[in-house]
């Protein structure tokens, strides 16, 4: 059975830094895309970042140079460093994996496995 389990979320004022973490159970995901998710409330759920197999990385344009999105595949985990936090990047974030979709890498449909979500609370 496939499991994702964020952890790391939590509240933290404007201009501090978090690190979200997804660890992945069941099946390994080295050869596929990974992604971070959110969904504020009352908003639908928008794509973050993420990374493919080696070092490719993509990012929505409200967090480029402000999040990175990393993986270790050993430990078959991938990472959200977000820094700089402002109040509008409180949602629930989602870890997300695909295997071997050709939909596009910021689509939600285009990823088979979710995890549970983890809150982060960004105050002003």
């Amino acid at each position: 059975q496939v499991q994702l389990v964020e952890s790391g979320g939590g509240l933290v004022q404007a201009g501090d830094s978090l690190r979200l973490s997804c660890a992945a159970s069941g099946r390994t995901f080295s050869s596929d895309a990974m992604g971070w998710f959110r969904q504020a409330p009352g908003k639908e759920r928008e794509f973050v970042a993420a990374i493919k197999s080696g070092t490719f990385t993509y990012y929505a344009d409200s967090v480029k140079g402000r999040f990175t999105i990393s993986r270790d595949n050993v430990k078959n985990t991938v990472y959200l460093q977000m820094n700089s936090l402002k109040p509008e990047d409180t949602a629930v974030y989602y870890c997300a994996a695909d295997i071997g979709s050709t939909l596009g890498i910021a689509s939600a449909r285009r990823y088979r496995y979710w995890g549970q979500g983890t809150q982060v609370t960004v105050s002003s």
